[in-house]
């Protein structure tokens, strides 16, 4: 009997422990770093630019949908999410919420009812975002229209449908924390440093995840699956590390989707096109000048030079992709992966195809892609999609071929990596 008892006592310890930690009181209220330039003052507005870095609008709305109503469908491994209605609707958004309760979803990760929220939701980032920043973003949804729409549950997977499970995850992945600024690095990498890690959430792409979800990048400076994409590795210059990148060409990738420089070409696509198409475009320059100080920052974690594993495709492969590129790529492509600009990027020497991944390659062979229209871009000229016309191991053949040749020097593809993404074509 007094074993069980002790037991009890630690059981509910533990819960009183485990209480205090997910459901802190306020006592973070914080001070969002400033740059080098005045934010507008009227609350609204600021809120708005707020959310637009924050890339809401994207992720909480359905295609073809209204604005902020939610149902947008994110595949993970651990089945569908569907994102919320977050517009002032009073049945079916958050028009009942107050400034507090929009705090504690973005700072605790928990909802008006306290309900625990999946971390799919990246409130891990947005828990450093300051109150007044948070206070100023529900100002501004609460300016959006109101729109009726209930919230889909999500389809998970046992044991993913319990949330009682967060409880566990929280402990072991979650400290609630606003940013905290570093007295020893300027203003402006404060402000880059605030915008990435908090409010512009890149971790939650660019960062490798473990079995439960939780990022692993400490320990293994890895780059992320999301949406059926690999997001690179911001710490590595032969993945997505800007080190050796001028400020201009950061901003200028961030802003249009491309780099202008003909020595240095660069392109996003996938759902990094989607960010700068529905978010970094519309952010102020001086914004995303903050933001490049701390990404040229990042610790390296890769080699500029040497390291690089060399091909092992058997010659015959490398003899038909060959004839593959000379048929289908090298009309844009140039003879020898030179590339044709400004239509064609060069694919000698081009990090987005020697990436031990090679799952972005395969994709835009596949399914083609597309720069994000913008101010600054207008007109992106594009790759047509192949998977109607080449096999599954025709792509792996010039892929193969493109990774070695011309000085590129990765692993060869393989036809089952082509076919595993030939099934998931739609992010």
């Amino acid at each position: 009997m007094r074993k069980l008892l002790a037991v009890l006592a630690v059981l509910v310890a533990l819960t009183l422990l485990a209480v205090w930690l997910l459901f802190p009181v306020d006592r973070q209220d914080g001070e969002a770093p400033r740059a080098a330039y005045t934010p507008p003052v009227d609350s609204v507005e600021r809120g708005r630019e707020l959310v637009t870095m924050a890339d809401c609008r994207a992720c909480h709305t359905a295609r073809g949908g209204a604005p902020f109503a939610g149902g947008y469908a994110i595949p993970t491994p651990f089945g569908t999410f569907f994102t919320p209605n977050i517009t002032p609707d009073a049945q079916t958004g958050i028009g009942r919420w107050s400034a507090t309760d929009f705090w504690h979803a973005l700072h605790n990760g928990y909802s008006k009812d306290g309900t625990l929220l999946y971390p799919t939701f990246p409130y891990t980032n947005y828990t450093r975002i300051s109150r007044r920043d948070a206070d100023d973003m529900y100002a501004y949804l609460r300016t959006v229209p109101p729109v009726s729409r209930p919230t889909r549950a999500h389809e998970l997977g046992f044991p993913y449908n319990h949330r009682l499970l967060l409880v566990a995850w929280r402990l072991l992945f979650f400290r609630p924390g606003v940013y905290e600024s570093d007295s020893t690095q300027s203003a402006d990498w404060n402000r880059g440093a605030y915008l990435a890690q908090g409010l512009g959430h890149c971790s939650a792409c660019h960062e490798a995840r473990n079995a439960l979800g939780a990022v692993k990048s400490k320990h293994n400076p890895a780059g992320g699956l999301v949406l059926n994409w690999y997001a690179p590795t911001l710490t590595s210059p032969r993945e997505a590390g800007v080190h050796d990148w001028s400020i201009p060409n950061i901003v200028m990738l961030l802003k249009t989707g491309r780099t202008g420089s003909t020595a240095l070409q660069a392109t996003t696509m996938g759902p990094m096109g989607e960010v700068v198409y529905n978010s970094l475009q519309y952010t102020r320059d001086e914004e995303l000048r903050a933001m490049a100080a701390y990404l040229k920052s990042l610790p390296d974690t890769g080699a500029r030079s040497g390291g690089l594993v060399r091909s092992s495709a058997h010659t015959g492969t490398l003899s038909k992709g060959e004839t593959i590129y000379a048929d289908d790529c090298a009309q844009c492509h140039g003879d020898n992966g030179e590339g044709r600009a400004p239509a064609a990027p060069p694919l000698a020497g081009n990090r987005a195809v020697t990436m031990s991944s090679t799952v972005n390659p395969v994709r835009i062979v596949l399914f083609g892609g597309y720069s994000p229209g913008t101010a600054g871009n207008p007109r992106p000229f594009g790759m047509p999609p192949y998977f109607q016309t080449l096999r599954d191991d025709q792509i792996a053949d010039v892929l193969s071929y493109i990774r070695a040749s011309w000085g590129n020097h990765a692993p060869p593809v393989s036809g089952d990596e082509v076919g595993r993404n030939r099934g998931s074509p739609l992010f």
